[in-house]
């Protein structure tokens, strides 16, 4: 993935900065496309994951939807240029002022989390005006079998509507003048890699669909949400997920009834990939227990692996395979936490001061979630086409 003349243009650029690979970005968004359309899915891409604006903007250019969870990313991607039709609006805890700014976009659809929500924009669409179109998140307390910070589909978590509140939120939706119930919305988790995990979402997505036709409501939309996952331990052997598969999965086990919509929200499996962070260790510590490798990136530049305890796979950048002398280093930033570490006993060739080092797989949840503790600096970033233009 990085040949010789990136790694001599990563030399002359000032680190850490976040590398975006853009080829392999539309390399991931075709393939993605061409397998929703197959069976004619519609796929939103889930702002929150990466919102660089030359992504998002390759993003809108190959036809996707945007998936948001808050007001100011629904204006993001009004901004960009994605159709009011294509974005949907998510999130526990819409504001007034976030509902109030999507109604006058006219987008696609409220995910609505609750039956106070419902009411919430019920009376905020009358004063406007005007009918919000709806798809009510359901809680299907379906495990996703993945990390239980990034767990969203079980009866434990705070996301949607349960099972057992849906006939209240039948009678609520009843009353309310403003709004029309356009489908229902599904999301149980995130970086699921056992396809087996939408199977068992698709049986109850079947069972409420059904449940709603049962009651008179006819649903437009189904929304089963994303999750794929991607392959942080060896991201070269999986450079573009299997979307193929995935859809598949949706395709043959879920029971669509005539003319019915089913849409994605994916976000990590786009962008997650196209994305490294490039970082140059200040400082080599080697000691009688551990040996540390220092880097000018911390956790304010890439979160996850102390957030989530999240693996990335560590290299550094000019390793040959003809080094022989190959040590275990801890990975650490320059943070003032003893948290500030993206990886343990990693086994990389004897490194010295100066030498740079990339974290990959971090497109998804990395720069979105820079921060400036400790008074950081603003992350930069670099994009392929400008190392090919150096």
């Amino acid at each position: 993935m990085f040949d010789a003349q990136r790694i001599v243009a990563f030399s002359q650029q000032e680190t850490p900065f976040y590398f975006y690979d853009l080829a392999l970005l539309q390399q991931t968004l075709d393939a993605a496309k061409q397998a929703a359309d197959i069976h004619n899915f519609h796929v939103h891409y889930a702002l929150k994951a990466n919102f660089n604006h030359r992504l998002l903007n390759a993003i809108c250019k190959a036809g996707f939807g945007a998936d948001c969870v808050s007001g100011n990313e629904v204006k993001k991607a009004v901004e960009i240029g994605f159709r009011s039709t294509d974005i949907v609006f998510a999130g526990v805890g819409k504001s007034d002022r976030e509902i109030k700014y999507a109604l006058t976009q006219d987008i696609f659809s409220f995910n609505v989390e609750s039956v106070q929500e419902l009411l919430v924009i019920d009376g905020l669409a009358a004063d406007q005006g005007k009918k919000a179109r709806v798809a009510l998140r359901i809680n299907p307390n379906v495990d996703a079998q993945t990390h239980h910070y990034i767990t969203t589909g079980l009866d434990e978590n705070k996301f949607g509507i349960a099972q057992w509140e849906l006939p209240e939120a039948i009678e609520t939706l009843r009353q309310c003048q403003h709004i029309e119930l356009i489908g229902i919305h599904f999301h149980i988790g995130s970086q699921i890699t056992d396809l087996n995990v939408f199977k068992s979402l698709c049986v109850k997505v079947n069972e409420l669909n059904n449940w709603f036709d049962e009651r008179g409501f006819r649903l437009r939309v189904l929304n089963v949400g994303g999750g794929l996952g991607v392959d942080y331990h060896q991201p070269d052997a999986s450079l573009v997920p299997d979307f193929l598969g995935y859809f598949s999965v949706f395709a043959n086990f879920l029971e669509r009834k005539p003319g019915q919509e089913v849409h994605f929200e994916l976000g990590r499996a786009l962008v997650s990939q196209c994305g490294s962070l490039v970082s140059r260790v200040l400082y080599v510590k080697n000691g009688i227990k551990k040996n540390f490798l220092i880097l000018d990136a911390g956790m304010t530049e890439l979160m996850r692996p102390v957030l989530y305890q999240a693996y990335h796979r560590i290299e550094r950048l000019d390793q040959t395979e003809s080094e022989t002398e190959m040590l275990h280093y801890d990975v650490v930033g320059p943070i003032c936490e003893s948290s500030d570490c993206f990886g343990k006993e990693v086994l990389l060739p004897k490194s010295e001061r100066g030498d740079l080092i990339v974290i990959r797989t971090a497109g998804a949840y990395g720069e979105v979630m820079a921060s400036h503790y400790n008074l950081r600096n603003e992350i930069r970033y670099v994009y392929s086409d400008d190392i090919q233009q150096s």
